[in-house]
């Protein structure tokens, strides 16, 4: 991951799925083209690039944000009839710089790992902004009646809590992108209660109120 760099990847583009660096995301293979990915995958580095696709243009071929995620692939099942179970660990985001034109089914990309120091291990949440956190999520959560046990909610790290939530929360493509792109878990978690607040109001699940 020298500077100035560029690194070729195979690119999982799929709307809403965020991988973070130390994260996991578990995965099913089912197109063609994507089993001929893992395939490759496993016979290379084991990496694979997720990024989300944009909205619009086309369906088989849509634009692709600028910026994902690289996994390797930790764990695999390869079921009798071609499909993967698959987890990802997060390992670095990147910064698409273009794509390649490839014979490949699947989607190549050059890419730069220079804009993003992930290996470091990242300073904890302010004890305000975790409690803010924890807070609006239970708020965000209610509303929509899903059952999480907040018990071992409140015992995980800063760092797997706000990745976490980014993960699973229903907000938009670009909302994820926005998590996805934040410099710091700090700048992260900021905007998780932003948005799950934002959300939450606009979806009048606070009191009857409405965000205009």
């Amino acid at each position: 991951m020298s500077e100035g760099k560029r690194h070729r990847l195979s690119v999982f583009p799929l709307t809403g799925a965020l991988l973070f660096p130390r994260a996991q995301l578990p995965l099913h293979l089912f197109e063609p083209r994507y089993r001929a990915l893992i395939t490759d995958a496993l016979a290379r580095d084991r990496r694979i690039g997720m990024v989300q696709p944009r909205e619009g243009g086309d369906d088989r071929k849509p634009a692709l944000y600028d910026v994902g995620c690289v996994g390797r692939i930790a764990q695999f099942e390869a079921l009798d009839d071609g499909r993967f179970n698959i987890v990802l660990e997060g390992i670095t985001r990147f910064r698409i710089l273009s794509e390649m034109d490839v014979t490949t089914p699947f989607r190549q990309v050059q890419a730069s790992f220079d804009d993003f120091d992930d290996t470091a291990e990242p300073d904890p949440l302010a004890s305000v902004l975790r409690a803010d956190l924890e807070r609006e999520s239970r708020r965000f959560a209610d509303a929509r009646g899903y059952q999480l046990d907040w018990d071992a909610v409140t015992r995980l790290d800063d760092e797997s809590l706000v990745n976490g939530i980014a993960q699973i929360a229903p907000f938009d493509a670009a909302a994820k992108q926005a998590l996805l792109e934040a410099r710091t878990i700090v700048d992260r978690a900021d905007l998780i209660v932003q948005f799950l607040l934002f959300f939450r109001l606009r979806d009048g699940d606070d009191d009857g109120a409405t965000m205009q």
